[in-house]
């Protein structure tokens, strides 16, 4: 038991990005209030406080020939014979600093301070383990050596592993302050280094061949922390030249490719845009958003059949079981977050933000587990049901020792950062982009600002200031709206409020002034690219399914879209006639336990949206 841990503060970057017009606030400034969103991440804080330190230790120890304390191994992708084992505990030590920044849970952070200090023990130990300074892992560093000479047949991504345990020792610096964690930071960080830069050209892009996460994003972040030059030159040795140059010349020649494997790359672009200026990575990683966005992805905002990218607009051939891979939906967050902060007046982002993090990884989790386990894939097949992953780690839902998938540690960060997008800043206005029950206290300011909603069961969001600065507003107004008003003080605010823009005010604000965001919602289609007659249905944001039981199913319901009703104002309920029958229709992010239908064979066409002034679900 930790008695007392020195805590620093959170740690800035010495270097200013380029290029970016909009910032995020820590999420030490924003919490959640009561919430479907709230209750998600008090599951997965559950889990981070119950997880066993030691088992988590285990293949660290073990491999840098340290004594394991007797604790037991884990199984499933942390199995000590799993090819890339310590993956894991990267996200980890990033959830715990960001349970501590964000919900002050010091448990959280004395465990990511204890847990650094044990990692950086091994790293201590590679004389005796036979391993160069700095390298931190679970498994030996021959396997780079294997990787290099293009004999690596284990099935092992080297970087890949190390970019998860580069990206949490860095959280925990800069999210907490911790000076170990930092010191083994930029061990680890000058091993990679070393390493690449005794490789030639050729060799380097011929190990860029193998799965290796964001290494450039890493890289470059480093580079921003400490204003030293080596890691940007050692993040640029990671552009996968065949992956960048048709990104660059806007060819989408994504078919067939390992889906998760080119999203991080395209944020570490993004990343080096802003630690270099140079434009060429931001066209990479903007063609590369726009291409995946508009032509291979899901109603849900989730993409990949299988882990890979299909052809283009290639989505109502692919609505299988394997659908959607939750890692890869974070990673197109992360890097949707990138590129809005370069041009925070464009909604598209945000838009998409949105959609994928309503659809699709918030219910990821499941809700009846106090754990907030979750599911891998979200199958989009007619009757599909969530709990779906490797048969390796169980193939159901996650579980607390014998899964460690991927998804598993992405949800785990996923899960602990919903505040982390919700507003923005710049040095005159404040960027509301989700409606999220919230409370942001932006000190700079001396204003708190409490946003109070059930949206999207609601159309209305409530956001009241208190204290007093003069600053400007601005509001996402979604392109699924129509029909949206804001008003302040019971009075119309005086601003443009047109759906796919930002709704600006700007004013001197004092305390108690009450901002009203109504943005009514109606059912609509999302059609597959490739068969207008195969679509998902919506309301207002929300992607709905269709509930049936047990019933297994084999082809698209036809729903027929005139008798679609909602149920009552007070949850996102629906009824209708699917194949002549009575079905019950709910937000896809509650379809937990169920066998559901997402996209249906559809006809006819919705019943008429009311008058704006006259909704009412009674």
């Amino acid at each position: 038991m930790l008695i007392s841990i020195p805590i620093s503060a959170q740690v800035s970057p010495i270097v200013s990005e380029t290029g970016v017009l909009a910032y995020q606030f820590s999420l030490s400034n924003v919490t959640l209030t009561s919430s479907r969103w709230q209750e998600n991440e008090r599951r997965t804080l559950t889990y981070l406080k119950y997880v066993d330190v030691n088992r988590m230790l285990y293949v660290f120890r073990s491999n840098h020939k340290l004594s394991t304390n007797g604790a037991s191994a884990n199984g499933g992708w942390d199995e000590p014979t799993f090819p890339f084992r310590s993956h894991m505990q990267g996200h980890i030590l990033t959830a715990w600093a960001q349970c501590w920044a964000s919900l002050k849970d010091t448990t959280c952070r004395d465990r990511a301070i204890s847990f650094v200090a044990e990692l950086r023990k091994c790293q201590q130990n590679n004389g005796a383990a036979g391993f160069a300074a700095g390298y931190l892992s679970g498994f030996p560093e021959s396997d780079f050596d294997a990787m290099e000479g293009g004999t690596l047949s284990n099935g092992n991504v080297p970087y890949y592993v190390i970019h998860k345990t580069l990206s949490g020792l860095l959280d925990v610096w800069r999210i907490i302050g911790d000076s170990t964690a930092k010191t083994a930071t930029i061990a680890l960080a000058d091993w990679v280094d070393n390493r690449t830069a005794k490789l030639s050209t050729s060799t380097m892009q011929t190990v860029l061949g193998t799965e290796y996460g964001g290494m450039n994003d890493v890289l470059a972040q480093i580079y921003l922390m400490t204003g030293t030059s080596k890691y940007l030159t050692a993040a640029k040795r990671f552009d996968h030249t065949a992956q960048f140059t048709p990104l660059l010349n806007g060819q989408d020649q994504l078919n067939g490719f390992h889906a998760n494997t080119q999203v991080p790359k395209w944020i570490g672009a993004a990343k080096e845009y802003k630690a270099t200026g140079t434009t060429s990575y931001l066209t990479i990683a903007k063609n590369a958003w726009t291409m995946t966005v508009n032509a291979h992805t899901y109603a849900i905002g989730g993409n990949s059949q299988a882990e890979h990218f299909r052809a283009p607009n290639a989505i109502a051939g692919y609505l299988n079981t394997d659908t959607a891979e939750s890692c890869n939906t974070y990673n197109m967050l992360k890097l949707t977050r990138e590129l809005w902060m370069t041009d925070p007046t464009n909604t598209a982002y945000f838009d998409f933000y949105e959609r994928a993090l309503l659809n699709h990884l918030l219910g990821m989790q499941n809700p009846s587990d106090s754990h907030g386990h979750i599911t891998y894939f979200s199958s989009l097949n007619p009757g599909g049901k969530r709990g779906l992953g490797p048969a390796w780690g169980g193939g159901t839902w996650s579980t607390d020792y014998d899964s460690f998938w991927c998804c598993q540690g992405t949800g785990l960060e996923t899960q602990t950062k919903f505040a982390d997008s919700v507003y923005f800043y710049d040095s005159s206005t404040l960027y509301v982009n989700l409606f999220t029950p919230s409370v942001l206290n932006w000190s700079a300011r001396g204003v708190t600002v409490t946003q109070s909603t059930t949206f999207p069961i609601s159309d209305t969001s409530t956001i009241t200031i208190s204290g007093s600065s003069t600053f400007a507003i601005s509001i996402r107004i979604p392109g699924w709206t129509s029909g949206a008003s804001i008003t302040i003080n019971s009075a119309n605010a005086g601003v443009s409020v047109n759906a796919g823009s930002y709704a600006k005010i700007s004013r001197s604000w004092t305390s108690g002034d009450v901002i009203v965001v109504k943005l009514p919602m109606w059912f609509r289609q999302i059609a597959a690219n490739d068969n207008s007659n195969v679509a998902a249905v919506a309301f207002g944001p929300t992607v709905l399914c269709g509930n049936y039981g047990s019933t297994a199913l084999s082809s698209n319901p036809s729903l027929s879209l005139s008798t679609l009703k909602r149920s009552s104002a007070n949850s996102l309920t629906f009824t209708g006639t699917a194949n002549g029958a009575n079905v019950s229709l709910v937000p896809f992010y509650d379809g937990q336990g169920f066998n559901y239908v997402v996209y249906w064979a559809v006809s006819e066409s919705f019943p008429s949206a009311p008058p704006v002034s006259t909704v009412d679900f009674r």
